[in-house]
């Protein structure tokens, strides 16, 4: 893991940052449930499975997730159509920044396809610049709810509280490491106490879910052989966890979305 934290490490430094909706806040769930997702990285059906199990309710429910939608797994365009979802949330992720990074001309296909975007060599240009396009529309952040029962949810990691996170002044050093920071995930310490609401957090793959300060990783790694994605019910301890290979020997191909 910490070998993939190096290479993915490198891609970043020529990026400047794209324009999108930094932040969006969600009023608080009355009627539903929320649910976050970990790094889905092309791996939609043990979503199917997970959502499956959690009876989640298109309707009433929602779910939000960390970002990487694509790369890495066999199901990228499946992942990105999740975006059509009513109840789905997505934030920004480094690969999907990678993508736009690709079509604006800002990174070199081949390098792009060195961190997993070689699903996308079949895809005519018009579509990959489609995906972009949607993809630009996606915030860095997503707060949900106030007080006590706050939550957010962004990509990789943030050193501050949720007045910075709510302002969006995000200067270039920090739109970095919410995409591609590592340093608080691959470190023995919490960075200090700040007044950060519980923030769920993804990118750097964990064994099992972590909680370091305020911000929850809970990226398992979805698209790695021994790797399983997770689905946490937000502000709860509740979580379910499945590998790609079981969901699919679960049936489920055959488990259709909400």
């Amino acid at each position: 893991m910490r070998a993939y934290a190096a290479r993915a490490q490198g891609y970043h430094e020529a990026m400047t940052p794209t324009l999108v909706p930094e932040v969006v806040h969600h009023a608080a769930n009355a009627a539903g449930r929320d649910f976050v997702i970990g790094d889905l990285h092309g791996c939609v059906d043990p979503l199917r499975y997970l959502l499956h199990k959690v009876a989640f309710d298109g309707t009433r429910d929602r779910l939000f997730s960390v970002g990487d939608l694509v790369d890495r797994g066999d199901q990228c365009e499946q992942a990105l159509a999740l975006l059509d979802k009513p109840w789905f949330y997505p934030v920004l992720g480094n690969h999907e920044d990678s993508l736009c990074a690709v079509v604006d001309g800002r990174l070199a296909r081949h390098r792009w396809y060195g961190i997993g975007g070689g699903w996308s060599q079949a895809l005519p240009e018009r579509s990959l610049a489609a995906h972009a396009k949607r993809l630009r529309e996606l915030p860095l952040v997503r707060t949900v709810g106030e007080g006590a029962a706050r939550f957010n949810v962004l990509h990789a990691e943030f050193f501050g509280d949720d007045v910075e996170l709510d302002a969006g002044q995000f200067d270039t050093a920090v739109r970095e490491r919410m995409l591609w920071g590592r340093e608080l995930a691959l470190s023995a310490g919490a960075p200090p106490h700040r007044a950060l609401s519980l923030t769920y957090c993804g990118h750097t793959p964990v064994r099992e879910l972590r909680q370091i300060g305020s911000q929850m990783f809970i990226d398992t790694g979805a698209f790695i052989p021994e790797g399983r994605l997770t689905l946490v019910e937000a502000m709860t301890p509740r979580h379910w966890s499945i590998s790609v290979q079981a969901a699919r020997a679960m049936g489920a191909a055959d488990m259709a979305l909400p």
